[in-house]
């Protein structure tokens, strides 16, 4: 390991890894020292078909550190596939992101079962599969004094403000971006003994899925013009720091990237309570004392339509 390059001897595992903001993801670990399984089917935006093409040209690109997986990861078996690949091919598993998703977007009461199961499969169960498949390995390797004094496990979901905000015609995919913070926060934790991290890093950059948005008013077009015509490598920059050496101490945190910004989210917490209110006095109370701080309903295209910092 050196300066240039950081993470050296480390290997990580990306899902989606084949294009936008995964490519970039891998590209970066890539060039800081690691090696790299791209797991990328090659899937449609909605999830149909496939191309392996998409992860092996990316593999022979990259080089001799690099190898494909290239079946979706949506199950127990393929999930494991993927991170025992890792271990065979390059020897452990050390850095693990969770960014594949797929969209079918669709209004509540216009939405169908089976489209929200394949979200829900792809974007949330998905990434429980490779952390139930790695996390053991992880802590295996921890034991063995892989990683030394520091120790050494990272592990990076890839969630969405859709999740925090939320937005008009997307419950599957805002549902399974905000179950991802939650998956985060109990990795985090349970991982912490082994010192293994875990963190959620909200996206802001030009991608297949930011390119199928329908903007509903015009505060969402001018975030659509605005705040994703910014590229991925921002966004890459921030996941390879969080997965090297100087990020050993930060664990169960969101962050979001924005071009040249990097923002810190807070998570829910309490802000104002109420104790021993009668029920009579129940309305009165809730305007008083809780209704000023009240969460705006606004959609994350709307909370984030004002430029970018250049």
């Amino acid at each position: 390991m050196t300066a240039e390059a950081p993470l050296a001897g480390r290997v990580a595992l990306v899902t989606g890894g084949g294009r936008g903001i995964g490519r970039a993801i891998a590209e970066r670990l890539y060039g800081e020292g690691a090696s790299v399984v791209i797991a990328d089917n090659g899937t449609a935006i909605d999830g149909e078909g496939a191309d392996p093409s998409v992860a092996r040209d990316l593999a022979a690109a990259l080089g001799a550190r690099a190898a494909a997986y290239v079946e979706s990861i949506a199950s127990p078996s393929a999930a494991a596939a993927a991170v025992d690949l890792a271990r065979r091919r390059f020897g452990a598993i050390d850095i693990v992101v969770n960014n594949a998703a797929i969209l079918r977007d669709a209004l509540l009461f216009k939405s169908e079962p089976l489209a929200w199961d394949a979200v829900l499969r792809t974007n949330l169960s998905a990434a429980f599969h490779i952390l139930a498949a790695a996390t053991p390995a992880m802590r295996e390797q921890r034991k063995a004094g892989r990683g030394g004094a520091e120790g050494w496990g990272r592990i990076v979901n890839i969630v969405s403000t859709a999740g925090l905000y939320g937005n008009y015609g997307q419950a599957a995919y805002a549902s399974a971006k905000a179950g991802l913070v939650g998956l985060m926060r109990v990795a985090a934790l349970e991982m912490q003994r082994s010192q293994v991290t875990c963190n959620a890093v909200a996206p802001f950059a030009a991608t297949r899925v930011t390119e199928s948005i329908r903007p509903a008013n015009p505060a969402q077009a001018a975030y659509k013009e605005r705040a994703l015509k910014i590229p991925a490598e921002p966004v890459a920059a921030l996941v390879a720091w969080l997965a090297g050496p100087e990020a050993a101490r930060v664990t169960g945190q969101l962050f979001g990237v924005r071009g040249k910004e990097i923002f810190l989210f807070s998570q829910p917490r309490p802000a104002a309570r109420l104790v021993g209110v009668a029920p009579r006095d129940l309305g009165a109370a809730v305007a008083e004392r809780l209704a000023p701080h009240f969460t705006p309903l606004e959609t994350d295209l709307e909370a984030f339509a004002h430029e970018p910092t250049p």
